[in-house]
This record gives C-alpha cells, sequence and structure tokens, in this order.
C-alpha cells in the first residue's frame, strides 16, 4: 500500500509544479500593476464600465440581464477571449495545483509520516517546500488586483461566443472568494495538518539555532578556516547532517514563519516550537515570498492572530521580536558580512595555492556560498523595504562587492577543478561509503524486499565506480540513486512501515553522506545554483544599482567592481518553462544591468588611464625647445651676482624635479592614480568574458571603446581649434602631444591584457576621416578648415606669400601684427608633422576640399572667357600683329581678374604640393619598400599611353604623395564640372581661349607694384610665380579631359605669352614697365615647371638675353650679408 502511494515522485514533481505557478502568478501580478506593461483591455475606456460591474457582482454575473454594462465585450468577444484566455488557464493551474496539494498532503497525513531534518532530510525538505511553494501561490494570488476582472471577462465572453459559462467558472468563482483574506483560510486548512507540519519544524532544532548565530560566536570557533587546525587539512569535512550545512537560512525561516502561521496552535502548546519561531521572528523583518514579493512577517503575524482567542500572548512576543529585530538584526548581519568577507577570502587564497583540498573540503565551499547567499538576500529584501530606524547604516554595504567577488571566485575555483573534486568523490564512494554502506545493511535485522533491492543497487553502483571514468571523462548521472534514496525515505517514514527510518538512523546519516557524494560527481553546477545563485538582485535593480554606486565610491571596493556585472550572468537561471513570457523582460533587464555596471567600470578605469596620460604630456611638454630660452638665459649669466627673487615670486622648478623625493611616504597624485589604475585594472582579471543569455560579455572591450570615445575627443579637444579667432595649434605641438598620450597608453598593457596598439590604431585611422565614427569633428576636419579659412585665404589676398626657397609661406610685412606666423604652420616639418597626423586620407580629403575652391575659380574663368570670347578669339588669331593687338587689348575686359584668380589656383595647387612632398617624406619613411615600386610604376608610364592607365597610376602615386606630370585629382575635379549642355569641343574651345586670355593679359602685371621678385622668398610678392604651377597644372588637366595634346596648346600659349611680352619691352613708358624684369622671369619659371615645355622652345620665342638681363636685374638690389 505505501510503495503504491508514490509519495516521493509526488512531493517532487508538486514542487516543481508549484514553482512555476508561483512565478506565473507573480508575472501576472507584475504586468496588471504596470501602467506600460498592463494588458490594453484593461486601460481601455470603453471597457470601464464592464469592468467595474464584473467586479461588483462577482462571482454571480448575470450576462444576460444586464446587457447594457457588457456591450463593450459583446463587441469584442473575439478579442476579449483570446487576450484573458492565457490569465484564465493561469489561475486554472492554481486550482489544479491546489488539488494536488490537498490529496498529497491528507495522504500524508493518513500515512502518519515520521518527519525529522536531519534523518529522512530530502522528505522533510519536499514536504516542507511544498507547504511554502502553495502558500505563497496563495498569497501571490489574492495580490492581483484584476484576477476578477480577467477571470469575469473571459467567462462573458465565453458565455457569449458558447452560449454558456466555462465549466470551470464557478470553482474559479469561490477560490477567489474563498481566498479573499487568504492567511485565515489557509490556517482553517492547515488545522488538521499541524502534527505533521510541527514534527518537521520543530526538527529544525537541531539545525536553526546553531546556524542562526551572532559573528562574534563564528569568529571564535573560526568557522569556514581551513588553518585553524592545519593537522586535519586533509581529513574530509563530513558530519551526520551533511546537507544541513549548507541549507539555507532563508528558507528555513520561511518553514519557520510560514508553517507556524499556517499551524499556529502548537505555538500555545508546545515551548519547543514556540523559541523556534520567536528565534526567527528576531532575525529580520521581511521574507521573499518570491522574486521581489515580499512579506512583512510581523506585520502579517499580528493582524492573523488578532483574529483569534488567546493570542494576547503571541502579538506580546511579536511585537517584542519586532522591536528586537529593528535594534539588533541590522548590525547583527552587518557583522556577519564583515566575517563572511574575511573568511572568504581565507577560504580562496588556500583552495586556490592547494586546489587539492578541493576534495576533502568541498562542504566548506558550499557552506562559505550559502552562508554569504543568505546574507545578501537578507541586505537587498530589507534595503528595498528599509525600516525607519535611528541606524539606517546597518542596512548600507559599500563593501558588498568585496563578497560577492569572492563567491564568485569560489564558483569559479569549483568549476575549474571539478575534475578533481570528481576523482576525490568517485574513490570515496566506492572505496568507503559502498563498504560503510554494506555494513550497515547487514546490520538491519528486518529488510522488505523492496527496500532490500534498493538497497542492494545502491551498493552495487557505488562499488562499480572507479578512477578510470573520470580519467576517460566518462559522464556521471546518479540522479536515479537520489529518487531512490528518496523514494527509500518515504517507505521507511509511513507509521508501521517494516523498515522505520527513525530506529536505524545510522542508515540515514550513511545515505545523507553518500548523497552529498554523488552530487559533487555528478551536479557540482546545480549544487553551486542552489548554494550561490543571487538572481533575486534582477528583481531589486534599484538596490543592485544602489549597492554598486557605494562600492565605486570606495578605494578598496574598485578591484572587486567586476562582481557586479559578472552576478548578471545568474540571472538566466531563474526562469520557469510555465512563464516563458518573463524571460525576454529578464534578459533586457540582465543585459541593461551588466552593461550599465561595466560602462561605469570603463569609464571610471578610462578617466584615470587619461589622467595619467595628460599628466605625463604635460611632464613630456616641460622638456620641449620652446621651453629652453629661460634655462639658457640662466647659463649665460651665471657667473654674474645672482638677482635677489622678488617677493611673492616662486622660483621655478627645472623638468624632472617632481621624481626627487626625500619621503616615500608622500604620496603624490600621481601615485594616487597608479594606485587607482592598479586596483581597476584588478578587477578585469575577474574573467575575460562571461555570458549572460546568450549574449558573450568581453569586459574589455568596453574599456577600449571608452578609451576611443574619449581619446577622440581628447585629440580634438588638444588641436584648440577656435572657429572665431581662428587659433589653432601647430601640427608638431599636437603631434608631440599626442606621441606623449600613445606612449602612456602603451603602459596599460602592462596593468591588463588589452591590445592598446589596435586602439590606438583605431583611433588614428578614425581621425584620418572628415568624421569620426561617432558623427564627431576630426583633425583632419579641423586642419582642413583653418588651412583653407585662415592661411590660403590670406595667402589668395597676398598678405600672406608662397616662399619657394624656404618651401613654407611667410607673412607679408605690414602695420597690423598677423593673427599668426604663416611659416610656424606652413614649413616642412610643420607639414610633415600633418601627414603624419591625418595620413594619406585626411590630406586626400583636404585635396578634395581644395578642389572645390579650385573648381569654383574655374567656373568664375569660363563665364569671363565667355563674356570676351570675341575679342579672345581675334587676339589668338593675330597676336603677332601688334598694332591689332593694341587695339584689341583696348576691348579686352577683367584682364587683372583672370589674373587673380588663376594667382589663387596656383597658390592653392603650391600649398598642396607642399603637402604631397611632406606626405611622401613620412611614407619613405614609414614603408620604403611600398613606396619604391610605386614611384617606379609612376616613371614607366607616360601620358601618351591610355589615359585611363596612366590616371590610376598617377591616382596611386599621387595618394603616397609622388608628383606627376598630370595631376589625377585636378582631371576628376574638372571632368566632374562637364554639364550636358556644353559639348567636348565647346570645353575645349573654352580651354583655349583661357590660356589666350592668361598669355595676352600678363603683361598688365607690370603695373603691379607688389609684383617685384623677390630673391629672399624666390617668388613675387603678389604670389604670381604660382601663375606657373597654375598654368601648367590646369591646361594638363583640362586637355587631358577634353582628350586633347597638351604640348601643343601649351607650345601656343607660350608664343602668344612670349610675344606679348616682347611688345612689354618695346613700351617707352617707365611707368608701365617698371617691373618688366620680375614678369619676364614669369615665363622662364612656367617652362621651367612643365614636364610637356623645354628651354629650346622658349629660346625659339622669346631671347634668352632678356632673362639673363632680367636675372641680373632682380638680384642687383638684392643685398647680400655674410654671417
Amino acid at each position: 500500500m505505501d510503495y503504491q502511494q508514490k509519495l516521493a515522485e509526488k512531493l517532487s514533481i508538486l514542487n516543481e509544479r508549484g514553482n512555476g505557478v508561483l512565478i506565473r502568478m507573480n508575472y501576472i501580478k507584475k504586468i496588471c500593476a504596470d501602467p506600460k506593461l498592463r494588458p490594453s483591455f484593461l486601460t481601455d475606456k470603453a471597457m470601464e464600465s464592464a469592468i467595474k460591474y464584473i467586479n461588483k457582482k462577482f462571482p454571480n454575473i448575470d450576462f444576460r440581464g444586464n446587457i447594457q454594462h457588457l456591450t463593450s465585450i459583446q463587441r469584442q468577444k473575439s478579442e476579449v477571449l483570446a487576450a484573458t484566455a492565457s490569465y484564465y488557464d493561469s489561475f486554472l493551474d492554481v486550482i489544479e495545483f491546489r488539488d494536488h496539494v490537498y490529496e498529497l498532503l491528507n495522504t500524508i497525513d493518513a500515512c502518519q509520516c515520521f518527519f525529522n531534518i536531519a534523518i529522512n532530510f530530502d522528505f522533510t525538505k519536499n514536504y516542507l517546500d511544498l507547504i511554502i511553494t502553495y502558500t505563497s501561490v496563495i498569497v501571490t494570488l489574492s495580490r492581483i488586483d484584476d484576477k476578477k476582472a480577467l477571470v469575469g471577462m473571459f467567462n462573458c465572453a465565453h458565455e457569449m461566443s458558447n452560449g454558456s459559462s466555462d465549466p470551470s467558472y464557478p470553482r474559479l468563482g469561490q477560490m477567489f472568494v474563498e481566498y479573499e483574506h487568504p492567511w485565515k483560510k489557509l490556517t482553517e486548512e492547515f488545522g488538521p495538518h499541524t502534527r505533521s507540519v510541527t514534527a518537521a519544524l520543530v526538527s529544525l532544532n537541531m539545525v536553526y539555532p546553531r546556524r542562526n548565530l551572532p559573528a562574534e560566536q563564528w569568529r571564535s570557533a573560526q568557522l569556514l578556516s581551513l588553518l585553524s587546525a592545519p593537522a586535519a587539512m586533509l581529513e574530509p569535512a563530513c558530519c551526520n547532517t551533511m546537507a544541513c550545512e549548507y541549507l539555507s537560512m532563508e528558507v528555513m525561516e520561511r518553514w519557520i514563519i510560514i508553517g507556524f502561521l499556517l499551524c499556529h496552535t502548537s505555538l500555545n502548546t508546545n515551548q519547543a516550537s514556540q523559541e523556534l519561531w520567536k528565534m526567527a521572528l528576531r532575525s529580520g523583518l521581511y521574507l521573499t515570498l518570491t522574486r521581489d514579493e515580499v512579506l512583512n512577517i510581523h506585520k502579517v503575524s499580528e493582524d492573523l492572530f488578532d483574529c483569534f482567542k488567546g493570542y494576547s500572548k503571541r502579538i506580546a512576543d511579536i511585537k517584542e521580536c519586532r522591536e528586537h529585530a529593528l535594534v539588533n538584526s541590522g548590525a547583527m548581519h552587518r557583522e556577519r558580512r564583515h566575517f563572511l568577507r574575511g573568511a572568504l577570502k581565507e577560504l580562496f587564497k588556500v583552495l586556490e595555492d592547494e586546489p587539492g583540498l578541493l576534495g576533502p573540503k568541498a562542504l566548506f565551499v558550499f557552506m562559505a556560498l550559502s552562508f554569504s547567499r543568505d546574507e545578501v538576500l537578507w541586505l537587498v529584501r530589507h534595503s528595498e523595504n528599509m525600516p525607519k530606524i535611528k541606524t539606517p547604516d546597518d542596512y548600507i554595504d559599500n563593501q558588498m562587492a568585496e563578497l560577492l567577488f569572492y563567491m564568485e571566485k569560489l564558483r569559479g575555483l569549483m568549476k575549474k577543478y571539478n575534475h578533481v573534486v570528481q576523482r576525490y568523490h568517485v574513490q570515496y564512494l566506492a572505496q568507503f561509503d559502498a563498504l560503510v554502506l554494506n555494513d550497515t545493511i547487514q546490520n538491519i535485522y528486518v529488510c522488505p524486499e523492496e527496500e532490500s533491492v534498493l538497497m542492494s543497487s545502491f551498493v552495487s553502483n557505488l562499488s562499480a565506480l572507479s578512477v578510470k571514468q573520470v580519467e576517460n571523462k566518462e559522464e556521471f548521472d546518479f540522479r536515479a540513486l537520489r529518487l531512490d534514496w528518496l523514494r527509500l525515505q518515504a517507505y521507511t517514514s509511513v507509521n508501521k512501515a517494516p523498515l522505520p527510518i527513525k530506529d536505524y538512523t545510522d542508515l540515514a546519516k550513511v545515505m545523507n553522506m553518500i548523497q552529498f557524494h554523488t552530487r559533487m560527481v555528478d551536479s557540482v553546477e546545480e549544487l553551486l545554483q542552489e548554494t550561490s545563485e543571487v538572481s533575486i538582485l534582477c528583481f531589486y535593480p534599484r538596490v543592485f544599482e544602489k549597492m554598486f554606486c557605494q562600492s565605486s565610491e570606495e578605494m578598496t571596493m574598485k578591484r572587486y567592481l567586476m562582481a557586479f556585472p559578472l552576478v548578471c550572468t545568474h540571472f538566466s537561471q531563474c526562469g520557469h518553462p510555465i512563464c516563458p513570457e518573463e524571460i525576454e523582460a529578464m534578459e533586457k533587464r540582465s543585459l541593461r544591468l551588466c552593461v550599465t555596471f561595466l560602462e561605469q567600470i570603463a569609464k571610471l578605469t578610462s578617466t584615470v588611464v587619461l589622467e595619467i596620460c595628460a599628466e605625463q604630456c604635460n611632464l613630456n611638454d616641460q622638456l620641449q625647445p620652446k621651453h629652453c630660452a629661460e634655462t639658457i638665459s640662466a647659463a649665460r649669466h651665471r657667473k654674474q651676482k645672482k638677482p635677489v627673487p622678488k617677493k611673492g615670486e616662486v622660483q621655478k622648478e627645472k623638468p624632472g624635479a617632481e621624481s626627487l623625493r626625500k619621503d616615500r611616504s608622500v604620496v603624490t597624485n600621481v601615485d594616487k592614480m597608479h594606485l587607482m589604475l592598479t586596483e581597476l585594472c584588478t578587477c578585469f582579471s575577474l574573467c575575460s568574458d562571461f555570458i549572460v543569455f546568450d549574449h558573450i560579455i568581453v569586459p574589455t572591450e568596453f574599456l577600449l571603446s571608452h578609451l576611443e570615445i574619449r581619446l577622440s575627443e581628447i585629440i580634438v579637444r588638444m588641436a584648440n581649434y577656435n572657429q572665431t579667432t581662428q587659433e589653432i595649434a601647430r601640427p608638431s605641438d599636437l603631434l608631440t602631444k599626442l606621441r606623449a598620450y600613445t606612449a602612456s597608453l602603451h603602459s596599460l598593457s602592462g596593468y591588463i591584457n588589452v591590445d592598446v596598439t589596435r586602439l590606438v590604431k583605431s583611433v588614428l585611422l578614425q581621425q584620418t576621416q572628415p568624421l569620426d565614427s561617432r558623427g564627431g569633428p576630426t583633425m583632419t576636419t579641423l586642419y582642413t578648415n583653418w588651412y583653407l579659412e585662415s592661411l590660403l585665404r590670406q595667402a589668395s589676398n597676398s598678405l600672406i606669400v608662397h616662399c619657394p626657397t624656404m618651401h613654407c609661406f611667410v607673412n607679408q610685412t605690414t602695420d597690423n601684427d598677423p593673427s599668426f606666423r604663416a611659416e610656424e604652420f606652413s614649413d616642412i616639418s610643420e607639414l610633415q608633422a600633418l601627414a603624419e597626423l591625418i595620413g594619406p586620407y585626411g590630406l586626400k580629403f583636404l585635396s578634395e576640399n581644395l578642389m572645390w575652391h579650385i573648381t569654383s575659380q574655374i567656373s568664375e574663368l569660363k563665364k569671363l572667357v565667355i563674356e570676351n570670347m570675341d575679342v579672345l578669339v581675334q587676339m589668338k588669331n593675330n597676336f603677332d600683329k601688334p598694332e591689332e593687338m593694341a587695339n584689341l587689348k583696348k576691348r579686352l575686359t577683367g584682364g587683372e581678374n583672370v589674373l587673380k584668380r588663376m594667382t589663387i589656383i596656383g597658390v592653392i595647387l603650391s600649398f598642396r604640393s607642399m603637402a604631397q612632398d611632406c606626405l611622401k617624406d613620412i611614407l619613405l619613411k614609414h614603408c620604403p619598400y611600398l613606396m619604391g615600386p610605386i614611384e617606379c610604376l609612376r616613371d614607366f608610364i607616360s601620358p601618351e599611353d591610355d589615359i585611363k592607365v596612366t590616371l590610376s597610376i598617377f591616382e596611386l602615386a599621387s595618394a603616397a604623395g609622388y608628383t606627376c606630370d598630370i595631376d589625377p585629382t585636378l582631371v576628376t575635379a574638372i571632368a566632374n564640372m562637364q554639364t550636358d549642355n556644353t559639348s567636348v569641343d565647346e570645353e575645349y574651345k573654352l580651354s583655349c581661349l583661357l590660356l589666350a586670355y592668361i598669355a595676352v593679359s600678363l603683361p598688365t602685371l607690370a603695373l603691379d607694384p607688389n609684383s617685384l621678385y623677390s630673391r629672399e622668398h624666390g617668388g613675387h610678392n603678389n604670389n604670381i610665380h604660382c601663375l606657373a604651377t597654375a598654368i601648367n597644372q590646369l591646361a594638363a588637366a583640362m586637355f587631358t579631359v577634353q582628350n586633347k595634346n597638351i604640348a601643343q596648346q601649351l607650345k601656343e600659349f607660350l608664343l602668344m605669352a612670349s610675344s606679348t611680352l616682347l611688345q612689354l619691352g618695346q613700351n617707352v613708358e617707365r611707368m608701365e614697365s617698371k617691373n618688366r624684369e620680375s614678369i619676364y622671369l614669369l615665363l622662364h619659371m612656367i617652362v621651367e615647371e612643365s614636364p610637356f615645355l623645354s628651354q629650346d622652345m622658349l629660346e625659339s620665342c622669346f631671347p634668352y638675353v632678356l632673362l639673363r638681363n632680367a636675372y641680373r636685374e632682380v638680384y642687383r638690389s638684392f643685398i647680400v650679408t655674410l654671417g
């Protein structure tokens, strides 16, 4: 008869089912209470009257007589039916669960089962768990405010759709009414079960009081210490109540408080019950039902006992216990956490050093984890529902990070050395437990067949184990053995059992120990989950985040901060198949919390790293040559009498003075930052990656991401660009600072395993683009804007002169002080620094912007050519007829404008050429083996070959900084200017006439006093020497686009220019020909710079003697001074 009751199986199945139903009820309560998640039909204005009517009349709702109240449901009956069906089914699950629980509890009572946590542990635990789970389901159900509306609407829609009520509706309605006041009804239900429940609870007197001790007693007993008894270090940690040692205090308190609420009569009749109950009441103020659903134990107990006569003493006990808890429990739990932090640290250090001890001392690990978990859960539920007390600090723990950290470390240690634990316990089971069990069985006088079969199978299974199975990595599964032990407990716990377990406690002790040892072999992960998961933090995000913030403010806690995101890995374990909807919300919350913590840790770390970099940058800046003037001045006058410093004047320290220390105890700001960096980087060593809900999280990537963002911002800030005043840092200064930053950043890899090179490359590569990855400005954009808006704009107005001899731009001498010195931003060293900073990509972007300005000038030039087209055609045809040319020149307008625009183009192209040369120098330094082949390709190709191939090679060479006969960027820019309205022939004609226009306008330059050639600069003071570059490159690009012969067109230009300049020489008016010699040199420059013209061509149309005399004339006025 007892074998067929299947008490063990039913307890296991109902506990699992009950947990799912409880989670489902909690989920329904949460979504109905949350305005964002609340079902839409409950918030629909049209449904308001129907919901009010249903709540008022529930459960006896007249669906036919008051149809006017239910018209909104009538209109949407199918939608309402579909929307409420899942809720209705969930409530039916509660009825089904309740029925099975009633049946099982009555069967257990009928069998008069024996319960003792120290003997039949699993049977007693499952029994008590079922009672608590059932009670929690009913209490949570009673807290769902909308349950009547949900069920009533479903039944209403069901009757409207099917013509009859749902068959289960009357029972469901009755249950809701009965449990309006759940505790009163539950105490009535559990009255008959008082004997069994009390017996089970009183057995906790052997466990709970010795677990519920203050930290002082733990400390004096040296609890969890392996070092307290070195001689016994290798002895296996075992006792008569193995599973009780790591049984959760929270679970026991829940059993005691709720159990004695249900069976309260034993409190008045049993002194042991009363003492146990009072001890639990003093431990805290709240108990967890599920998730974040709590029970205010004193209030609920007092309210319930108020309903019964003869409980005044118990109510007084409750008040006394509440006062005791308010005054003492916070401090007691605070001291426990303080003790556990040190105990866990010591335990971890010993086991990490000697992992072989995990075999004999595995029980210590699970005890430590269970004790710590209890304290974490206590603090979490009390912090969220903090009472008004004088010492709120007891409910705040700014060192929680350390406790969580060592919990994670111990978990990691057990997983890492699982094979060590397996090997030890397999040998223990086969060579000790099996023998002891066999001896115990032999001493049993009466053993029925069923029990005999089970125990024989235990011995045979254990005896068959061997170490080779561990070495061969075979999978172990002792779940069947443990279930058989639970069955055996059930068989032997019933009244008048042939083999009563209470008489054979030795068998129980051996089997309880064997059960623990089997779990060490096949389910360490499951036991770790049971003793150390803190997934409740997922449902207290505010408390969790507050704990993190408090810990992050403590210097000594920074190394433990990674425990917080790592705790998020626990959250995926607390879902249940009965409530899959909850898992998605949990996943989002878990990831949000995890990412928030990692972002904060990364932010703290990156801030410290970059502060150290800034400090190193400042120290490096002190060593710059620009700061040495004072030192040199002091050295020159060191023999003179030292002047007395003025009052209040501080003597400037030399670079390096910060490294001289007389006392090591003096801590500098840099020392503090390095200490903080060490602490923060230590926390990254907890794990390289972890998984949260199938998402692989890599903590160091968050740090690299933060550093990337911050470093980009710092680089832009160091550029110091001010759009209003047009100020910017010199490229060489920025490069020096950047090198100091990167050198300091590389020291980070000494603290933590991160790829700093990848970080720096990523940031600097982004800086070569117009925008970075976040859409912010970069060095490339800032310097492009500055060179265009400041330097080249002033050069276009001749305030700044291009100086070929010094390969830079220089300021003209004026009355006003210049806003910047051009040579400090445009000499070779600065442009090389610019090329180093923004690279080929950045210079390509700069070139494209320069080309945009050039094409704007070309568009204006074409307009001028079109305006003077007739005159220009005649001048081109009659350039060798002085008289006609003189008449035609009077009709020509805008000559100065043409030359002005061509000069601007020349200035831009000259600047680009300088930048390209510097890029080439930089690339030759960085990748000489790449540059050689590119140069060979450029030299090998010629403009006469296929123009597409030629331009592609030139584009490659130009990107590497090499000068090409035809500028591919300019060709592309001009090609993109072509419109559909203009044919190629018309464009060709305009190009030819433009050259003619320039040629016939050259003499007018002699009228400008600034056209004087300067030997010092190697050019003209108004930048007209840049015309040579403009004419050559523009002609080459235009005629390449039009597929015409470049050399031929430039020869024609040379003829016209020579003719007009020779006519200038015949002019007798001195005023007009004042700078004639300087203009002659321009013709020589055009030929000298052109790859398509030669000196022979020039001599054939312009006498060399004139050039020689011109050079002699311009150099005569130049005064040479020698050193």
